[in-house]
């Protein structure tokens, strides 16, 4: 059986760590790279660094940081946020990720997918979807630009294109359920999850360790992501696994 993930994750704006709830209202919560540390003792089983400032203002990659934030790190390290080329992936892997999350570019150009999984493997390449339900349309829908911005594609159809593409892996954010903490969006992860064989990330909704207990025993994701309760230190990522581990869910 494979073992679950716990994941911490930095959304960096303008070389300051924030979080917000539903993608809005941004607080201050740290420096990338003190919180890189921190995880890093914690025993994480990997860290998302997004910088959303790039995605926004398509402002130059803080290389710098991302390049001491990696040098404090023996976990593996996922960067996104603006990537755009090929160049882009080279250089950020070169400065110490290990692997890429790509949203905004592969919906505008989904043959960006392919080209960078032939480049430089699928397992480095990592889709993020964030994803919001529509009333509306009964449906969720992919936005972009840090949930600005409504695409027209419609999530489950565009999880199963990328994975189409060659993606190796999902990074799927519910907006509804983001910084809310009352728990992940178990729907939305049971559709998604039996659309796609590739790994799927949750991110969005995690409070307590007992939601992390539920998601994996209630859904068929790889891993579990949250930022506020470890970043606020409201739980750390030992206790959540020491919960896991009681509860019998198999983790690293």
């Amino acid at each position: 059986m494979i073992k679950k993930r716990i994941i911490p994750c930095l959304d960096v704006k303008d070389g300051r760590v924030v979080k917000g709830v539903k993608f809005k209202g941004l607080r201050d919560i740290g420096h990338p790279v003190d919180m890189a540390e921190y995880y890093n003792k914690e025993v994480a089983d990997e860290l998302v660094f997004l910088d959303i400032s790039k995605t926004e203002n398509g402002h130059q990659m803080m290389l710098d940081i991302i390049t001491e934030t990696a040098s404090k790190l023996f976990i593996p390290l996922t960067i996104g946020g603006g990537i755009s080329t090929l160049d882009d992936i080279s250089s950020l892997l070169n400065h110490g990720a290990d692997k890429i999350s790509l949203n905004s570019s592969a919906l505008r150009n989904p043959k960006f997918i392919r080209e960078a999984s032939d480049k430089f493997g699928k397992q480095c390449i990592c889709i993020a979807v964030d994803a919001k339900w529509e009333d509306e349309h009964q449906d969720w829908y992919c936005y972009t630009h840090g949930g600005k911005q409504r695409t027209d594609k419609r999530t489950l159809d565009w999880v199963q294109e990328v994975e189409n593409l060659g993606a190796g892996e999902l990074l799927v954010t519910s907006m509804d359920y983001d910084g809310v903490k009352q728990g992940f969006d178990h729907k939305l992860l049971t559709e998604i999850t039996k659309l796609v064989n590739i790994p799927v990330i949750a991110s969005g909704g995690g409070g307590n360790s007992q939601h992390f207990v539920d998601l994996f025993k209630e859904t068929d994701v790889s891993a579990g992501l949250a930022a506020s309760i470890f970043h606020d230190k409201e739980t750390t990522i030992q206790a959540v696994k020491t919960h896991l581990s009681n509860e019998g869910v198999n983790v690293r």
